[in-house]
């Protein structure tokens, strides 16, 4: 009913009722919760439900209406709007690389320490791309744990080498705590997009909130 009466309203209605949205975890936290809390200030009349997890969920059998999207897309009847990628970057802390030595290629990796994140992001089958060749390994990690903040925490204590997305460890590689290895090897950046359920008579309330968004997002790309 809710929003049959915005259709009617009109597209350029001032946005009004409830947002669902959702996002991985850190993601939702460093770069779209700010957004949220701007979108909120600008429209007194919204209230926003955020759902910030690291799996992908479907928008219609969850009720949301926006989603942050990190990989290549399903075909599917959603909205993109395309606002950047991030790199699959894995990572060691200086120390564990002073004792172990630095891996020279895919395959040294096995000789190492391997911490996976079970997260969304599976460190067991690990695609390598470089100079146009690509291959897949497959590694036993010896930690495995269900969070990305452990695997991270894991590493930085001098463990191991872990993979993840590159916006997950930026700032402890820009600290220095982390240090990254076989960039040369890195496979193909993987795609953030926002989808949406509307179509181009899109509500006044999803319009508004993806067009804040995507230039938010836009914006804080640098930092992925």
């Amino acid at each position: 009913m809710e929003e049959a009466n915005e259709t009617v309203a009109g597209i350029h209605a001032t946005p009004k009722g409830r947002l669902n949205i959702t996002a991985p975890v850190l993601f939702g936290r460093k770069f779209v919760m700010p957004g949220v809390v701007d979108y909120l200030q600008c429209y007194p009349e919204m209230q926003v439900s955020t759902m910030f997890l690291d799996r992908s969920v479907n928008l219609l059998e969850e009720g949301l209406d926006v989603g942050i999207r990190i990989g290549k897309l399903a075909d599917s009847a959603m909205h993109a709007v395309r606002i950047g990628s991030v790199r699959i970057v894995l990572c060691a802390s200086p120390a564990y690389l002073a004792e172990y030595g630095e891996p020279d290629s895919p395959e040294a990796l096995r000789d190492h320490h391997m911490i996976a994140s079970m997260a969304g992001n599976h460190l067991l089958d690990l695609r390598f791309q470089t100079e146009g060749r690509e291959k897949m390994l497959q590694f036993n990690a010896r930690l495995k744990t269900n969070t990305n903040d452990s695997a991270i925490e894991a590493a930085t204590r001098g463990y191991g080498i872990t993979r993840l997305l590159s916006y997950q460890l930026a700032e402890h590689i820009e600290s220095g705590r982390l240090k990254t290895i076989l960039k040369d090897w890195e496979p193909e950046a993987l795609p953030v997009n926002i989808l949406y359920r509307e179509g181009r008579q899109a509500a006044a309330k999803v319009r508004s909130f993806v067009d804040l968004m995507a230039e938010r997002l836009r914006a804080d790309s640098q930092q992925w």
